[in-house]
Order: structure tokens, then sequence, then C-alpha cells
């Protein structure tokens, strides 16, 4: 449809292909480390089917804080197993990480999955104390986007958060009715609607808006947008791509780590 290749990613990234599985690699080897260092909870359910579970880290020493991740895959594909390593950055800080798994679309619509993110994030705070960080990336950055927004987590939750960072969010879904993915997606206008953060005010809570440089011309927009309705800070990664953007949550020095968690 009219805007497939304007969201499409894996085209316009030079070895584009080879980093879901580059990801699962690293991913495995970190969570293999960690389980050997009892820092490691795997497969915490916080809902019933078989994917509404999260993965919880746990720094040496008492937590800071949680920080939580929700992975991107436009609502379609990838689970919590490709990001581990990325908790790095905020172990290595004293926070915990949770990184959940959710259902996908067409199983599900987006604002079930919403909710998804909601629940595991509840859970989460159940388990651990102090103030709560998001990060999400591309679907996921809409995702933590939506939990920003008054009365889509429960008030003592939302009370406990510091920072929520969009990294390369959808923040406007509209558009994606001009996609194929719509197919699966089931989107009218009534639905992208009601799921458009940048539709919607946000809670009075400190909001980072990141992107990289080198993404696709709507991702930009997307994240401009989104900055632009919020008054949020927003962050042009250089030299970034849709794929690499993220790779910073894996170093604690980085700039992304240290605007997230302070």
């Amino acid at each position: 449809m009219e805007l497939d290749d304007a969201y499409a990613n894996v085209p316009h990234i030079p070895g584009g292909a080879q980093y879901p599985a580059r990801w699962t690699v690293a991913a495995a080897a970190f969570r293999e480390r960690l389980t050997a260092e009892r820092r490691a909870e795997i497969g915490l359910r916080y809902g019933e089917s078989p994917r509404q579970v999260f993965d919880l880290f746990h720094p040496k020493g008492t937590a800071r804080g949680l920080c939580l991740f929700v992975h991107g895959g436009y609502w379609l594909r990838f689970d919590r197993s490709y990001w581990s390593h990325l908790a790095a950055g905020p172990l290595a800080r004293g926070w915990s990480v949770a990184m959940p798994s959710y259902d996908l679309c067409p199983e599900v619509r987006i604002a079930d999955i919403t909710r998804q993110i909601a629940t595991a994030i509840t859970a989460a705070a159940a388990r651990t104390e102090g103030p709560i960080a998001l990060a999400g990336h591309s679907a996921g950055g809409h995702l933590v986007a939506r939990m920003a927004v008054p009365g889509t987590l429960p008030g003592d939750v939302a009370a406990r958060l510091t920072h929520v960072m969009p990294i390369s969010p959808v923040s406007d879904l509209r558009p994606l009715m001009q996609t194929t993915m719509n197919a699966q997606f089931g989107l009218d206008l009534s639905a992208a609607k009601a799921e458009s953060p940048v539709l919607m005010r946000p809670l009075p809570v400190p909001v980072t808006i990141w992107v990289g440089a080198e993404e696709r011309p709507v991702f930009l927009d997307q994240a401009r947008w989104l900055a632009e309705a919020w008054g949020a800070r927003h962050e042009v990664a250089q030299g970034r791509h849709h794929f690499d953007v993220i790779e910073p949550l894996a170093d604690p020095e980085s700039r992304l780590i240290t605007q997230l968690l302070g």
C-alpha cells in the first residue's frame, strides 16, 4: 500500500536482516551469565496467555529502582528473549531491569497490548521498590508513551514514574492504516486515534523522545510529532539508524542511559 516502504526498515539498513540473529546470540549469553550469578528471574507470569511473562534482572546489591524496557516489532513479532543484553546499562547503574513479552497482532489488537503492558509494569513494580523508568523501542516506544497517559497505569504505579523514554516511537497510528500491516492490526480511524499518544496529554512526568538521525523520514516525523505535542525533550542521536539506536542501553556511561536514569 501507499506507505509500506516508508515504514519498512530492513531494506534501508545495511545488513538489516542480520540484526535479529545477532540480538538473540547476545541476549542468550547475557541471560546465561546472569542466571549463573543468580541475578535473573526468567519467565515471571503477569497474565494468562503464554506470552504474558517478563524477565527480571537484578543488580549487585540493593536496587536503586526499576527500569522496564518494552520491545518493538510493529506489535507483530519478537519477544523479550531478543533484548536481554540491553539490560547491562541500567544494571551497572544499580537498577533492576524488567523485560516483558506480550501477545501479538492479529491475535489481539494494539489496545489489548497496551493493557497487557500496563499489567506487566504493575506486576514488576510489585516485586521492586523505588522509582520506575520506562523505555521502549519503535512499537515499544508507542507502548511506553501510552503508559505516560493518565489512567493507563494504576495511580500508585504511575506515581513512581521518574522518566519515560519512547525510542523511535510510533506516536500517531493513523498513517499505519495506509500500510498492508493494517490487515493484521485491524485499525479503523477511531481505533487509531484511541491509541495515538500524539493526540493525548501526558502525566507530569519527564519524557524524552529519542530517535536516530539516520532513521527513515517517517520515524523522524513520528518522534518530532510526539515531542512537539507533549513539549518533551527531543534527542536525535547522530549516526544511529532504527536498529542500532537502542545499543546505548547496554552502556552505563551512554548519554541515553544518563538521560533515562539520571
